[in-house]
């Protein structure tokens, strides 16, 4: 991971997401945002927004997360929210929005780091999205959860590591070690 050159994104931590499967990791989150803040790297923010008559609701009858409080960010993160590089709204599983990949290429990052709810659906869509892009994805595994459960977690980092690889997937201590080095090197520049 070239600290460098990465960006945190932080996938739909949003209180229509937050349940008793889930919210263990708004505390984890939370921690690695204010620890990658901290060391002066970039982070975005998604946030998913369901519609009327969307796939959502035409095919799984879903019709969730169309308007607040559900869709707003939990308020343990709202702070690092407003203070993020960007908050990107999305209708769709994939961070990769046009205004994202635009902002992703004019930003020059060359790694994504991953956190945040539902490691099977849109941290994974993402993640293999920023593989097949060409960017180094990382998934944060114990800084996502599934509102499904941790079986259903578990089946997301089991098809993420088909998808971009096992040494993908770090945990938040990676990533602190990382950013301590980082931030270690830059003070000896």
């Amino acid at each position: 991971m070239d600290i460098g050159s990465a960006a945190l994104v932080v996938i739909d931590m949003q209180d229509g997401f937050v349940n008793h499967h889930s919210c263990h990791a708004v505390p984890a989150v939370a921690d690695l945002v204010a620890q990658w803040s901290a060391a002066g790297r970039p982070v975005i923010f998604t946030r998913y927004f369901n519609y009327p008559d969307s796939p959502y609701e035409r095919f799984f009858q879903w019709h969730r997360l169309q308007e607040p409080p559900e869709t707003d960010i939990v308020t343990e993160l709202t702070e690092a929210a407003a203070r993020a590089h960007a908050v990107v709204d999305k209708t769709g599983y994939t961070l990769f929005t046009p205004e994202a990949t635009d902002l992703i290429s004019q930003a020059g990052w060359t790694s994504l780091v991953f956190c945040g709810i539902a490691t099977e659906s849109c941290v994974l869509k993402s993640a293999a999205d920023a593989f097949e892009h060409g960017y180094a994805p990382w998934i944060v595994t114990d800084s996502c959860a599934s509102d499904a459960g941790p079986d259903v977690h578990d089946a997301g980092l089991l098809v993420a590591r088909r998808l971009i690889g096992t040494g993908q997937l770090v945990t938040t201590e990676d990533v602190v070690a990382q950013l301590t080095a980082y931030a270690g090197a830059a003070v000896l520049e």
